[in-house]
């Protein structure tokens, strides 16, 4: 029988659409890097990039342990439920505070972002604080661990910071970056992808929360909850005076009566009330750049030094900055996400960026 010209259906070659590949892919792809911040907590996926941005908060029933809430659900019942409700913030300067709840935290975020039917647990790469402590580092890969993940490696936040930022980290030139989170400010410099300097303070976005708090009960008699402390710095909160005088009527609960009742506060207010945490952050950048060496701080001069992290979105900041050093400063493209964006490309190019990960 002659077949020439017949074609042969099963021999024919086939090609599968991304769609198909990316749902195959994500039977072994289980790659994940983490920001486990004290304000928020975000998951970067291989491939897919940020999954998730949650409050790192949790609300539990204390009479079975439970959860009944996490992330921004958990953030809106702060200070509103019952006794028979507990809302807290497991994660305190940037470390873990409440080793229970940060692993209960960490295994809802985790199955929210992995597939139920991926054949292997996810390894991760987590971002943690410099001046973080052997204790302290394995509470958070214990905690990882306890979540569900088959491997935990760590990164210093401020290279994840510099990698998110887009900092030339694997160059000869000197890269300095200034991450203000949640609960740390951590300052370094970088070179030839290693760390020539860092130093980590735990004065940053919380400090500034809490001294909102003491003013205003020390100034008006008026007392008010962190989540509250947080709208008004974010709304008033500057560095520098601004031309536009801006006011904001605050509600909360007479110190001396506890009946409730409301104070009109203005920018200025809240400027002095937060110089002190503002202040201890510009010292700590002064005295990283009284470290470097001077080859160093020519770099640093000709390329100028990046914030990160949320307390960077802080009015003024960056100018204050500028008139205390002499040197430019610029914000990163969306501070908040800059650390997991930068442990995100570690994941992405796990085998030629694992030595950026620290001896645990």
């Amino acid at each position: 029988m002659n077949t020439a010209g017949l074609s042969v259906p099963f021999l024919r070659p086939f090609t599968l659409s991304s769609g198909t590949v990316e749902f195959l892919r994500s039977f072994w792809s289980a790659d994940l890097a983490m920001d486990l911040g004290t304000a928020n907590t975000l998951i970067y996926v291989k491939n897919r990039g940020i999954v998730l941005n949650e409050p790192s908060v949790v609300a539990i029933d204390e009479d079975t342990n439970k959860p009944l809430a996490l992330g921004h659900s958990a953030k809106e019942m702060f200070g509103k439920t019952s006794q028979a409700i507990r809302c807290l913030r497991p994660m305190k300067d940037g470390v873990i505070a409440d080793f229970e709840m940060t692993t209960l935290m960490i295994s809802h975020m985790l199955g929210q972002v992995t597939k139920r039917w991926s054949l292997r647990r996810p390894r991760i790469v987590i971002g943690v604080p410099s001046g973080i402590t052997q204790v302290e580092k394995k509470a958070v890969i214990d905690a990882a661990l306890s979540s569900g993940a088959a491997r935990v490696m760590l990164v210093e936040e401020p290279m994840a910071a510099a990698l998110g930022a887009g900092l030339p980290v694997e160059r000869a030139v000197g890269s300095m970056i200034v991450d203000i989170g949640g609960g740390t400010t951590e300052v370094a410099i970088l070179s030839m992808n290693s760390t020539v300097y860092s130093h980590s303070i735990r004065v940053a976005g919380d400090e500034l929360d809490e001294a909102v708090q003491r003013s205003l009960r020390r100034s008006f008699g008026l007392q008010v909850g962190i989540f509250e402390a947080e709208r008004i710095k974010l709304l008033l909160g500057s560095a520098l005076p601004s031309g536009n005088p801006r006011s904001l009527t605050v509600f909360g609960r007479d110190a001396s009566t506890g009946v409730p009742r409301q104070a009109e506060i203005s920018d200025d207010f809240i400027r002095g009330a937060i110089s002190e945490p503002v202040s201890a952050i510009i010292s700590s950048v002064v005295t990283a750049l009284e470290q470097a060496t001077p080859e160093l701080a020519q770099d640093i001069v000709a390329q100028g030094i990046h914030l990160a992290g949320g307390g960077a979105l802080l009015r003024g900041l960056t100018e204050r900055l500028q008139r205390e050093t002499g040197i430019r400063f610029y914000r990163a493209a969306d501070p908040l996400s800059c650390v997991v964006r930068g442990v995100g490309r570690i994941v992405e190019n796990i085998k030629e960026m694992k030595a950026l990960c620290i001896a645990t």
